[in-house]
């Protein structure tokens, strides 16, 4: 009696092994090439950038993104914003967005992203303008102009600037910092490194 062989075949899933984080940013160059740093270190970072920065078209830009393509449950959507020239009104839109869902976030530093760049380097004390920032970033990137891709941002450098922004953050505003040196970018980055 002849033996008929059977094959196995198993079905491929579509499984994923690393959690996306979807960043939705109002800036064209410095935060996109900020976030490529943290891709694929322990999640996909997809980072979303905009013709026009305004805190509702960068919202509407996410909106549009996750109907198209929907997260899954361990996913997440995160708004990244200066508070800059925008109103409390406005920044109180995005913020009412990150509470419809667990898988959406919110982060804004004051006065810019800048100033979570600054924290790689320093405490960021005594910061009252984005002027100031600025300023005081250039002692440590000479010839930063927007442009992130000459300098070497390490992960211990990434750690500092975590336990900065925390040390500043107290009590942890609810919202989004009100005053001139917090940011809350920290609470995403922490996210993505965290996140198996």
């Amino acid at each position: 009696m002849v033996s008929k062989r059977r094959s196995f075949n198993r079905p491929l899933g579509n499984r994923r092994y690393k959690k996306i984080f979807i960043v939705a940013v109002e800036g064209s160059k410095t935060e996109p090439q900020y976030f490529s740093i943290l891709n694929g270190i322990s999640s996909v970072v997809k980072v979303l950038k905009f013709a026009h920065s305004s805190p509702l078209h960068v919202l509407q830009g996410m909106k549009n993104y996750i109907k198209k393509m929907p997260l899954l449950k361990t996913d997440q959507a995160w708004l990244v914003m200066d508070k800059d020239q925008w109103t409390d009104q406005q920044l109180g839109q995005l913020f009412a967005w990150s509470k419809e869902s667990d898988c959406y976030g919110f982060a804004v530093s004051n006065p810019s992203f800048e100033y979570w760049l600054l924290l790689h380097f320093e405490d960021g004390n005594e910061i009252g303008s984005k002027r100031d920032c600025l300023n005081r970033l250039k002692r440590y990137l000479p010839h930063y102009e927007k442009q992130l891709e000459q300098y070497l941002i390490t992960i211990v450098m990434v750690n500092k600037a975590i336990k900065r922004a925390e040390l500043r953050d107290k009590p942890p505003c609810i919202d989004w910092p009100r005053s001139s040196g917090n940011t809350t970018v920290y609470r995403l980055i922490e996210r993505i490194l965290s996140s198996k």
